[in-house]
């Protein structure tokens, strides 16, 4: 337990608010309010008069592995006593800086391999006006993605080597150091705003991005311009989910190491579960949706399997979670 978890743990022990401790401290309450949520550490000088308020030793104050036990004795517990990795401040601050290093890179990996199949509807439409042979469209198109999506993998990959030390922390039940958690909740609520804001205009951007396409399928039926609107929608739904990767990742790996919303020691478990569907099930779509596409030669409805194949993993992922919870 730490020292913030101690004060708060030992001040309502003797019925006492926030501003009464204060005053037997010589203090300001927002000072025992910061000391209780970890974001600023007092004194030696408080912490002895807080050993002789609450009658306990300074050792149990300072030292978190000391703990004090029901009938009001202190045990001290070992490390080997307990599995969990402890994260200290300097850990958290290298894993946040890690993140925000890699994150742009990340959805821009994202990005080119959403919007890999772009190049094969650029040409299919060019060959609908005589402009380059169905070969060179197929052959030409095909090199591009190839490369896109080889592109994209080696930003993962070398990106991973960044985020490979702290794997842990979004797999592994955590404790925290002293003073870790104030200075996470500090930067996510600094960040939140901004997280809403690119979420907001990633999901209507992704609602919006349908739009050309079916304003094509309106006005020209059948036309030489629809297999190009598709490439149009792909690239907007790169852009949108891009957006939405940036805003959120670092609140994200702030939320990991607090453990707190998808990230409690349950979720990071069924987070490891769900992983390894999406890992098998997105791959088979897009294989579905290209191998669909090519056969039938209807790109302006194949696009369908995109949010029909969004709402199917939703499903998925939320009978996975009922299953776990069981």
């Amino acid at each position: 337990m730490i020292l913030a978890d101690k004060i708060i743990n030992e001040r309502k022990k003797l019925g006492l608010s926030q501003e009464e401790l204060a005053d037997k401290l010589e203090v300001s309450r927002q000072a025992v309010s910061k000391w209780e949520s970890a974001q600023s550490t007092p004194d030696l000088n408080r912490i002895l008069m807080m050993s002789k308020i609450f009658g306990v030793s300074t050792d149990y104050l300072l030292k978190d592995e000391i703990e004090q036990t029901s009938d009001g004795e202190l045990t001290e517990y070992s490390g080997d006593e307990s599995p969990k990795k402890l994260v200290t401040m300097e850990t958290a601050t290298a894993y946040i800086a890690a993140v925000e290093k890699t994150n742009p890179f990340i959805a821009f990996g994202v990005s080119l391999c959403i919007a890999s199949p772009v190049a094969l509807m650029v040409f299919s439409t060019l060959c609908q006006y005589d402009i380059c042979t169905d070969s060179f469209a197929g052959l030409g198109g095909l090199i591009v993605l190839l490369f896109m999506v080889a592109a994209g993998v080696f930003i993962f990959i070398t990106m991973d080597k960044y985020l490979k030390p702290f794997e842990y922390i979004e797999k592994e039940d955590i404790d925290t150091a002293y003073g870790v958690d104030g200075m996470l909740r500090e930067k996510r609520s600094h960040l939140e705003k901004r997280k809403s804001s690119f979420i907001a205009i990633g999901v209507i951007t992704c609602i919006l991005s349908c739009v050309p396409l079916l304003a094509t399928i309106m006005i020209n039926p059948g036309g030489e311009l629809i297999c190009l609107m598709v490439g149009v929608m792909l690239l907007v739904v790169s852009f949108a989910v891009n957006l939405m990767i940036r805003g959120s990742a670092v609140v994200e790996a702030c939320n990991k190491v607090l453990q707190e919303e998808d990230y409690t020691p349950s979720g990071k478990k069924l987070n490891t579960v769900t992983g390894k569907v999406a890992a098998i099930y997105w791959p088979v779509i897009v294989a579905a949706f290209l191998g669909i596409s090519f056969v039938t030669d209807k790109w302006d409805r194949t696009w369908i399997i995109w949010p029909v194949a969004a709402v199917l993993f939703g499903a998925v992922a939320g009978i996975i979670r009922a299953v776990r919870e069981k």
